[in-house]
């Protein structure tokens, strides 16, 4: 590992970007060039104290989770994640399951994402991780980057955290689980040596009965566009459209979540912005 040549490189390319470039508010009192060390921390969903003991070339050796995390958070393309890789003595992930297990997103698709402010978006992996989120996304579903990575997975925090199954209509859980569970066994299916992808299936069958019961059922099926509804705490209840872009060549999806013009559901979205932004607010 490469503590002076890695703290370099990132001070570098830190200061090269500006707030705007990854969806913050831009404060009127910013003296530093670029981005924050906290706002790079919060970013990658890690302590500020580690960030900055990295830059000051002090840190313990970073995982390979970490990593991942600081190029995604950076905005690095595919040879400066590489290179962040190298710098810190770890191989640079070599195929689309390796890249999508440590949270890479291509900045092209991180772009979308930035400029997407007024309807929730994610970045998500085909096994259920949440790679990156915008704010409004964060205000509807919850900060996926204040979680450990391992609970950043929706499928495993739909059959095991009670909070994540409130934010749907009793009604309409039976069927998210049956979607979940189909999807996940198709992405099984195409890549049985993804032990991610199989980890997480060994573990929700033996944690939680009503997986392993819609598992033995063997159903198959690719989650697409869809109409969800959502039981937010705060804006109430909404109805909206999920669309879903394909990245095939990295096994990531762009989630985009809309709602029919002059409706309810859209008067309640507008309302989310205000909630979102006041919360980054805060959290910045």
């Amino acid at each position: 590992m490469n503590r002076a040549q890695l703290a370099d490189f990132l001070r570098r390319s830190r200061a090269r970007l500006a707030p705007s470039d990854v969806g913050l508010a831009v404060g009127s009192r910013r003296r530093t060039p670029g981005l924050r060390r906290e706002e790079v921390a919060q970013l990658a969903g890690m302590s500020g104290d580690y960030y900055t003991r990295l830059e000051q070339a002090r840190g313990p050796r970073p995982s390979r989770q970490i990593l991942g995390s600081l190029a995604r958070a950076l905005r690095l393309t595919e040879d400066e994640r590489d290179h962040l890789f190298h710098l810190a003595g770890e191989e640079p992930p070599r195929d689309a399951r390796d890249a999508a297990g440590t949270g890479h997103v291509r900045p092209g698709l991180l772009l979308v994402l930035d400029r997407l402010d007024d309807v929730p978006a994610q970045v998500v992996s085909d096994a259920g991780d949440v790679l990156a989120q915008n704010a409004m996304a964060a205000a509807l579903v919850g900060d996926a980057a204040s979680r450990p990575p391992r609970e950043r997975n929706i499928v495993r925090r739909f059959f095991l955290d009670p909070a994540a199954r409130r934010l749907f209509p009793p009604g309409d859980r039976p069927e998210h689980a049956r979607r979940h569970v189909a999807h996940l066994r198709a992405v099984l299916a195409a890549r049985p040596e993804d032990a991610r992808a199989a980890a997480l299936v060994g573990e929700l069958r033996c944690r939680s009965m009503e997986f392993a019961t819609l598992w033995d059922q063997h159903e198959v099926a690719v989650r697409r566009a869809d109409v969800k509804r959502f039981l937010h705490p705060v804006v109430g209840p909404l109805e909206l459209e999920c669309e879903v872009l394909l990245s095939a060549e990295q096994g990531q999806r762009l989630i985009v979540y809309t709602a029919r013009p002059g409706s309810e559901s859209y008067e309640r979205l507008r309302l989310l912005r205000v909630v979102g932004l006041q919360d980054l607010a805060v959290r910045s």
